[in-house]
């Protein structure tokens, strides 16, 4: 579909020749020969941009300019006049023309500004459009007692400048709201940056937290600018700070202290003013009296606690999440949305969900895919799900039963939580030893003791549990 663009002088033999010359270039061109008329067509055909006069009769060119701003903000002006000067040029940018071209008129130019101009505007549009997708992606569903609470929490520590420590299991949703506080601070158009603390090997995290200089060490070809440097007017999100080395906490401490750091392999102080917000699924005073991490950082740290609950918590936000998922699912896969059977709904709610809001979003992901039909049911859900809704044997999910004693709710807390990283990790006993940090045989013997065997579809030739 061509674009179309409104032309509105009141010299007929300018209407006529660039109507000619754009329509020649593809695009469809109404005519007004006064701002009135103009308005009236923009308002019935919506141009994509709008050439504009400023000398006319009746209303001039300055005047339609703010109405046309008014009406259609996003809307691209370019302003044309024979008796212009610098001074108007400036006025009408400044009302929000997007430029200013003088008569008499250069056709090639006119056809390029406009060209320009209908780029830049589907540009806008689909940055503001991306914008709110990230904003949908990043949202905190829920109406939960615990989600209202902790959305006030994020109102009131967003404006301020104070340090923030989230606090939470993982995939509870602790970058989201580490991004909700940054979107509510004054600094929300200034860079929002992330690192994960876990995922970069020792040697490398002070690197890539303040840089390094040109040589500072064999490979380094050319200065690096680190995360503090490029989070500079903005907010740093330190995620799972609990991981990080002592080593490297002394110097995050310094940077805390004075704003200002040195690059690797560099004599030349490097001030920033950084929001520095981070995150950790460790309990940090258990890790402080191991001597694991530093108090004197915890408390520069933990201004501003936040607290993000554990799905189980809050289980009347499932529903809610659910919706949310699959709609997400559905666009990003470009595939018809579905609906979950009643029953279904009530077997998600009762699971325990181990992972939290990134497992149910997993499993939705999966459902949405996998499942051919526009209904989920429950013979779509996966075995070790739908064995626990005809026996109330796995503690993985949700029951009104109080053991008796430590050693039965010890038990019943250790058999939940491997059920749970056993699905998380398809029942692969490799990567489930790993996130458990334990020994795969010790998973072994700890999975007969409990009584724990994997579903019969998930077992290889040998019975044991298959990697997906």
């Amino acid at each position: 579909m061509s674009e179309t663009i409104l032309i509105v002088d009141d010299e007929p033999a300018i209407l006529s020749t660039l109507s000619a010359v754009l329509s020649d270039e593809g695009y469809h061109v109404y005519t007004a020969d006064d701002s009135e008329e103009g308005m009236k067509l923009a308002q019935s055909h919506s141009p994509t941009i709008v050439l504009l006069d400023i000398w006319m009769p009746r209303q001039d060119g300055i005047e339609a300019l703010r109405n046309f701003k008014t009406l259609f903000p996003d809307l691209p002006v370019i302003m044309m006049s024979g008796h212009g000067s610098i001074e108007t040029a400036v006025k009408t940018i400044k009302l929000g023309a997007y430029d200013y071209i003088e008569k008499p008129l250069s056709l090639e130019k006119v056809v390029l500004m406009v060209k320009h101009a209908i780029n830049e505007f589907h540009l806008k549009r689909e940055n503001r459009f991306l914008k709110k997708l990230v904003e949908r992606r990043d949202e905190i569903i829920g109406t939960s007692p615990a989600i209202c609470r902790l959305r006030e929490e994020i109102g009131r520590a967003g404006p301020s400048q104070g340090r923030v420590l989230i606090s939470g299991e993982n995939g509870t949703g602790k970058e989201l709201v580490a991004r909700a506080i940054h979107a509510q601070s004054p600094r929300k158009g200034d860079p929002f940056l992330e690192i994960n603390c876990a995922a970069i090997p020792e040697a490398l995290i002070e690197s890539e937290l303040f840089g390094y200089e040109k040589g500072a060490f064999s490979g380094a070809q050319q200065r690096k600018i680190g995360q503090f440097e490029l989070a500079d007017k903005g907010t740093l999100f330190l995620d799972e700070i609990g991981d990080m080395s002592l080593s490297t906490q002394s110097k995050v401490l310094r940077v805390l202290q004075g704003q200002e750091f040195y690059r690797v392999g560099g004599n030349t102080r490097v001030t920033v003013d950084v929001r520095v917000i981070a995150a950790s699924n460790k309990n940090l005073p258990e890790e402080i009296k191991k001597g694991t991490f530093r108090e004197d950082l915890y408390y520069r740290l933990n201004v501003i606690p936040l607290h993000v609950p554990p799905l189980r918590e809050r289980i009347e936000d499932i529903p809610l999440l659910l919706a949310h998922f699959i709609s997400e699912v559905a666009r990003e896969e470009r595939m018809k949305s579905k609906a979950l059977s009643d029953e279904v709904v009530a077997v998600l709610k009762r699971y325990a969900w181990p992972g939290n809001v990134r497992e149910l979003k997993n499993m939705v992901e999966r459902l949405v895919i996998m499942v051919p039909s526009s209904t989920i049911n429950m013979e779509d859900l996966p075995e070790f799900l739908k064995r626990p809704a005809q026996s109330s044997e796995s503690s993985v999910f949700l029951n009104t039963s109080v053991p008796s004693s430590l050693k039965e709710a010890r038990g019943l807390f250790e058999k939940g939580h491997i059920l749970g990283k056993l699905a998380e990790n398809g029942w692969n006993i490799q990567k489930t030893a790993e996130s458990l940090q334990i020994e795969r045989t010790h998973l072994y013997r700890k999975m007969k003791l409990l009584g724990i065997e994997a579903p019969s579809e998930e077992k290889g030739s040998d019975g044991n549990a298959g990697s997906h």
